[in-house]
């Protein structure tokens, strides 16, 4: 017997191989390297601002002790915890069953069983991340000018590739969705199959039986799969933020 061939090890954020397990094709690895990639990104008018950020000589400012003492509650954790239950408790992953009888109940239930409801709640939840990540990285960056210059140079380093970078990671990220409706509909068509074979192998039953209810274990295992999707997504958001937390914290000690 014939295997088929094993596809390659995806390697990289957790974000980038929950969605390539999900995916029929292969991903490739990237054909240039991140510094290579960035140079194409950011463009001449943010490359002046990260030269400026980067050569400029900011005034020392004084060390407000009660600001890195803020930095010890771990304003990360806040927002990571916040940004996690929007995720955790959004509508998109309750229940798959009608609340009651009626039209409207049967509209609420009808709606889950097409994508289109998913990839609203995705591009939703993905616009609660990016609000609440930026509101981050911007009390993080006024830490930081109250620090020395060392940090007060992070700080506008830092907001500028922000600006230089955003639209970039708006633009890759919303592919997300476009993969999770390719899942979904493999999934869907998969359980349609399976139904189909076992009708068949019920064929032979007493005409008068009730037919099996429709299963909706694959749209539990989709919606399991997209919120895994969406917590790894928000790991990846999360990562400038962490890094200028572990600035203010690897300062406060000194």
């Amino acid at each position: 017997m014939m295997q088929a061939p094993r596809r390659a090890t995806v390697r990289g954020p957790t974000f980038i191989r929950t969605l390539a397990r999900l995916t029929a094709a292969d991903v490739p690895p990237p054909a240039r390297s991140l510094s290579d990639q960035l140079s194409q990104w950011v463009d001449w008018t943010h490359a002046v601002a990260l030269s400026t950020a980067l050569d400029g000589r900011p005034p020392a400012a004084l060390l407000d002790d009660r600001i890195l003492r803020s930095a010890d509650d771990d304003e990360c954790a806040r927002v990571r915890a916040a940004l996690t239950s929007a995720i955790v408790a959004d509508r998109a992953f309750a229940a798959a069953t009608p609340r009651g009888p009626g039209p409207a109940n049967a509209a609420d239930a009808d709606e889950t069983l097409d994508f289109p409801f998913y990839r609203q709640r995705y591009l939703a939840l993905q616009q609660t991340m990016e609000a609440g990540v930026g509101r981050l990285r911007e009390r993080l960056r006024a830490m930081l000018t109250h620090g020395e210059p060392g940090m007060v140079r992070l700080a506008a380093v830092d907001a500028v590739m922000e600006r230089a970078l955003s639209r970039r990671e708006r633009a890759l990220l919303s592919a997300a969705p476009t993969l999770l409706s390719e899942h979904f509909e493999r999934l869907r068509q998969a359980a349609l199959t399976a139904a189909a074979e076992a009708a068949d192998d019920a064929a032979d039953d007493a005409a008068d039986d009730a037919p099996p209810a429709a299963s909706t274990a694959w749209l539990e295992a989709f919606r399991k799969d997209m919120q895994n999707v969406l917590l790894a997504e928000l790991d990846v958001r999360l990562q400038p933020a962490q890094g200028l937390l572990a600035a203010l914290r690897t300062h406060a000690k000194n």
